[in-house]
Formats: C-alpha cells, sequence, structure tokens
C-alpha cells in the first residue's frame, strides 16, 4: 500500500526533520548559535550607551568622555555587523548543505521506487518536488528555530530592561508583545493551504512541460502546438489564480503585523513622553524607553518573516514528507538460505501460474507457466501488447506479478535480494538511454571499480575500437548521445552487459535498430554472450531467433505455442513455421498469422 500524506503535520516532525538533517552539522550550528547571542547581547547594551551620552551631554559632562563613549558606541555598531555578517554566512552555508542533503535522500528514495510510481509521476513534476518544494526549506533548515528563539531572547531582554527602567513601561510593552505575538500566531496558518496548492500546481505545469518539450518533433511533425498551448495556458491561468490567492492569504498577515508593529513606536513615544513630564526619567531615558520600544518591531518582524517561511516551508514539508511516505509494494521477503545467485551460474528460469496486470481490468499476463533450463535460450514472439516484455519486467522485478510464482534456481525471485537479482539479470532494451557523461561511465554506470583494459576489451569485441580509438579522449571522451547512430548506442547498451557479466540475458527486440552491416558485426559477439548463459530473445528479426533452443508464442498473455524450435519449424502446422513462411520481419509476421 502506498503511504498518504497527513493532513496536518505536527511540531514533531518539524523538529525531528531540523533534527536529522543539522544533527551533522553540530559544530556550525553551535557557532551560528553563538554568533546570534553575540548579536542579541550587543543590540541590547548599544541604546545604554547611547543613552549615556545624551544624558552625560545635556548635563555638561566632559568632551574626553564624550569622546570615549562615541568611541565605544561605534565600535560595538562595527562588531555587531561584522557578527550579523558571520550569522549570515553560517546560516546560509548550514541550509544549503542540509537541504543538498534532504535533495539526495529524496532523489534516492524515488529511485527505489516501482515502474508504476514513475509512470504516474512526469520527470518533471518529480524534478520540481525535489527541487522546487526542498528549495523552501533552505531558510527553515539554516534561521528557523535559532532566529525564534534568539529574537525571543532579545525581546526578553527588552522588556528586562524597560522593567528595569520603570515597572509601566514594561508592562504596557509586555502586554504589546504578548497580544502581537497572538495575533501572528493565529493568522499564519491561514496561507499555508493556499501555498500548498500553488506549489501542487506548479509541480504540475513543471510536468506538462517536461514531457511535452521532450516530443517536440512528433509535436511538429503532427501539428500539435496549438493543443499543447491551449492546455499550457489552461495550466498556467491557474497557477496565477492560486498564486493570487496565495498572495492575498499571505499579504493579510503581513498587512496585520504592520499595523502591530506601528503601534511599538507610539506606544514608546507616548510612555517617554508621560513619564519624562513627570519627572521621572532624563532625556536620555526618553530616548532609552523609544529605541528599545522599536527595537521591539525587530524581532517581532523577522519572527513574522520566519513564519511566512514556515507558511512556505509547510507546504514544501507537507509534500515531502507525503513523497517520502510513498513506499513500493516491491519488498523483499525473508530471504532463504542459498538464495543468493552465483556470479557464473546460468539459472533455470520458471514461472509457474504467473498472472500480472498494470491496471485491475487489463491484464497483460494471465496463468502463464513455462521453464528456461540452465544454459537454454528462449525466443519469445508475439504480436504487440502480449506480454513479451512484461516478462521481463517482472524477471528484474520492475514490477511484481499479481499472482503464482516467478523461480530462478528454484527460488522465489521475491527471495532475491533486489540488488543481487538485478546484477544476476541483464537486459538489453530496444530503448537506449545514454547519458552526457564519458564512455566509461555510459558503459559503467559510473562504476569505478571497472578497470580500463576491460572496457577497451569489450569495445573490441564489438567492433568498436575504431569508433573509441577515433575520439580525443578514448574512453574519457564525453558523450553526447543525440550525435551517436542508433547502431553505436545500441552497441554501447550490449557493452553494458558484457561488463556486468549476468547469468540471465534478455534481449528485447534488440537487434531492431541496428542496420545489416552492424547486425552482422554483432554477431560473434552475441554468440560470446550467450556462451553458457540462460537467455531470452525477444525478436524482432529471424536471424536473432535462429540462436534460440525453444520457442514460445504469446497471445493475449497467454502461451499460444511452446516447444523446440527446430521441431517447430519442421511442422507445417505450427504457428512459428508459418512466421517463417511469411517472409516478413517476426513483428509484422505475427501480426498477420494471428490475425
Amino acid at each position: 500500500m502506498r503511504g498518504n500524506a497527513t493532513q496536518g503535520l505536527s511540531l514533531t516532525y518539524y523538529m525531528n526533520l531540523l533534527s536529522r538533517y543539522l544533527r551533522r552539522q553540530r559544530a556550525q550550528v553551535f557557532v551560528l548559535a553563538v554568533l546570534l547571542l553575540s548579536t542579541i547581547g550587543l543590540q541590547i547594551v548599544n541604546p545604554q550607551i547611547l543613552r549615556f551620552f545624551i544624558d552625560t551631554a545635556t548635563s555638561g559632562g566632559a568632551y574626553q568622555t564624550l569622546i570615549g563613549i562615541a568611541v565605544l558606541f561605534s565600535s560595538v555598531a562595527v562588531i555587531n555587523q561584522l557578527f550579523s555578517v558571520a550569522t549570515a554566512y553560517v546560516s546560509k552555508n548550514v541550509g544549503w548543505i542540509a537541504t543538498n542533503q534532504l535533495r539526495a535522500d529524496l532523489a534516492l528514495h524515488c529511485l527505489n521506487l516501482d515502474m508504476p510510481f514513475h509512470t504516474t509521476h512526469t520527470p518533471g513534476e518529480l524534478i520540481e518536488r525535489i527541487d522546487g518544494d526542498v528549495n523552501e526549506l533552505a531558510n527553515f533548515f539554516s534561521q528557523f528555530v535559532i532566529q525564534v528563539l534568539g529574537n525571543l531572547l532579545l525581546i526578553l531582554g527588552v522588556l528586562i530592561a524597560l522593567f528595569l527602567e520603570d515597572w509601566r513601561v514594561g508592562v504596557g510593552l509586555m502586554l504589546y508583545v504578548v497580544v502581537t505575538l497572538i495575533v501572528l500566531s493565529r493568522l499564519w496558518p491561514i496561507s499555508v493551504t493556499y501555498m500548498a496548492a500553488l506549489r501542487e500546481i506548479e509541480a504540475q505545469l513543471s510536468g506538462f512541460l517536461e514531457e511535452r518539450l521532450a516530443g517536440t518533433e512528433d509535436m511538429g511533425a503532427n501539428d500539435g502546438w496549438s493543443y499543447m498551448i491551449r492546455c499550457m495556458l489552461q495550466l498556467a491561468r491557474e497557477r496565477v489564480r492560486r498564486g493570487r490567492k496565495s498572495s492575498i492569504a499571505g499579504g493579510l498577515v503581513i498587512g496585520v503585523a504592520n499595523i502591530l508593529f506601528a503601534l511599538s513606536s507610539s506606544i514608546g513615544l507616548a510612555f517617554g513622553a508621560y513619564l519624562y513630564s513627570r519627572e521621572a526619567i532624563t532625556i536620555g531615558g526618553v530616548y532609552l524607553i523609544f529605541r528599545y520600544a522599536t527595537l521591539l518591531f525587530w524581532p517581532l518582524r523577522q519572527i513574522t518573516w520566519q513564519i511566512d517561511d514556515l507558511q512556505k516551508a509547510g507546504a514544501g514539508i507537507h509534500r515531502v514528507q507525503a513523497l517520502f511516505q510513498t513506499q513500493t509494494p516491491i519488498q523483499e521477503l525473508a530471504v532463504s538460505s542459498g538464495a543468493g545467485l552465483s556470479t557464473l551460474e546460468a539459472p533455470t528460469v520458471h514461472f509457474q501460474n504467473v498472472s500480472f496486470a498494470y491496471t485491475a481490468d487489463e491484464p497483460a499476463l494471465q496463468d502463464l507457466s513455462f521453464e528456461i533450463q540452465s544454459g537454454q535460450v528462449l525466443g519469445l514472439l508475439g504480436r504487440t501488447g502480449s506480454g513479451k516484455t512484461s516478462i521481463a519486467r517482472l524477471l528484474l522485478r520492475l514490477y511484481d506479478l499479481t499472482g503464482g510464482t516467478v523461480r530462478l534456481n528454484g527460488v522465489d525471485i521475491r527471495q532475491i535480494p533486489l540488488a543481487d537479482l538485478r546484477q544476476q539479470v541483464g537486459l538489453v532494451p530496444q530503448e537506449v538511454q545514454l547519458f552526457h557523461a564519458t564512455v566509461r561511465d555510459n558503459l559503467t554506470f559510473y562504476a569505478s571499480h571497472i578497470a580500463d583494459e576491460q572496457i577497451v576489451q569489450v569495445l573490441n569485441e564489438l567492433g568498436l575500437s575504431a569508433w573509441y580509438q577515433a575520439l580525443p579522449h578514448g574512453i574519457d571522451t564525453r558523450l553526447d548521445p543525440e550525435k551517436l547512430s542508433a547502431g553505436e548506442a545500441q552497441l554501447l547498451a550490449f557493452g553494458r552487459i558484457f561488463l556486468k557479466s549476468p547469468g540471465l540475458v534478455i534481449l528485447d527486440e534488440a537487434l531492431s535498430r541496428l542496420d545489416p552491416a552492424t547486425e552482422q558485426r554483432l554477431e560473434m559477439a552475441l554468440d560470446t554472450l550467450l556462451q553458457a548463459r540462460t537467455g531470452i530473445i525477444i525478436a524482432h528479426r529471424l536471424s536473432s531467433i535462429q540462436r534460440a533452443d525453444y520457442i514460445m508464442i504469446l497471445d493475449d498473455g497467454q502461451v499460444l505455442e511452446y516447444g523446440e524450435r527446430q521441431s517447430l519449424a519442421a511442422d507445417p502446422a505450427s504457428c512459428f513455421s508459418r512466421l517463417l513462411q511469411t517472409g516478413l520481419n517476426l513483428t509484422e509476421a505475427t501480426e498477420v498469422v494471428l490475425s
């Protein structure tokens, strides 16, 4: 079952998230706390210095004394600014380290999810959720707790100083602070829902654009631009609508806060004027009360900013939590003794009453049973949608079957650790994914332990020696996948399997994109690849099926015909014999014979 996001997030979840990603940066967090506390102390001290300067000046104090006070005030102000710069630097560094780690954890979690998850979530949407949502958390990780606690400490220090000056001023401004915090704490949750809705539509828009731009060639060839633009404008209008609501909700919080902030100066001036008229304080005391009253504005303002950031972070955290709670149904069962597969072993493959469906109402495989002995090669034929590729996906556990059992060497594949299973089952697909990376990285998937000599040997076996020798930096040359021919890309895909050296090799119409000359170059390499290995060839061309020991023809997810290749070819009544007689390629022939 897939996890669902909770409707609300507890304070415990916020604190756990902070603790998890700040724990590794204890030293920097400690430095950040010291810097913030030092800044707070200096902000409380500086008005006292200026008050002393004013009172000294109005009472006719010595010139040298005034100069000394001014130098002290300036020094404290400069030190405070230096601490502020250092605080900003350290806090940003802490925030980006934490968010980068969170991005990595989210990306790894998504990569470990099953194929149904990736078919229902576009790459653009996942990029927006992994990067865009996490961007909103940078300030949450770097400053939220420390800034809120630090500003609360600043408020507390200012109130203590005001109480020491006059208890009436302390009580009045303390009530102001309490009322302001209560009002703000009641207002900030209003915009969380609107912010979450905005983030959701932004993810949808990113996913839509990514998918359509990836299909630029097809869209242009079929004149689909007008439809694309219309759909994009619909999403953009919805994004504007939700953005407007989110801005209004956020503006409501900020607007009320600004009104409350304006009251602080008025309250400070009122108390100062009243006490000065009663000769209870000096001119310096009036300044001190006014300065402290306005100083309360800044920590409250910063707390409001933090609350505003928390609104954005709350939406992001909610979506991050929902992503983390999404679980794959592909789980490993209790591993039995001997469940691992030997690296050099050609496993026996056994499908027993296997059923599988991508959706509940469209079965792809129905009560399918067959067996491939160790070292044998099965040729798999069938019309499009008959279930051929589904068999390959089940063997790799990209999907899990809905009924029956799949065994390798008598062991249920659900009892084999996924890493071991995918190391020992190699797939060469029809569509090859290459990366903007070096030849080495494209062949090894960034595995650094594979020796250069081994890679060169594989390229030679594939007939690519002249190709890679012409590259400016050999196997360290960075590839541009768009400049490679389909044949070169397919040969590199075969190279991956040679380096992986699995016990079970699956060729999913892997030769269909090769021209006859390239295919001929690959013939000897294929013989080497399938030697002493179990193989499944999902056929597209007649030449590739000649390597099969047995033939299985599927139709609507069921076995239509199964038997030894030579026997079926010699039997004029068999479907396979009729396929060979059509003279078409096997995909087209299957459609003709079975229709």
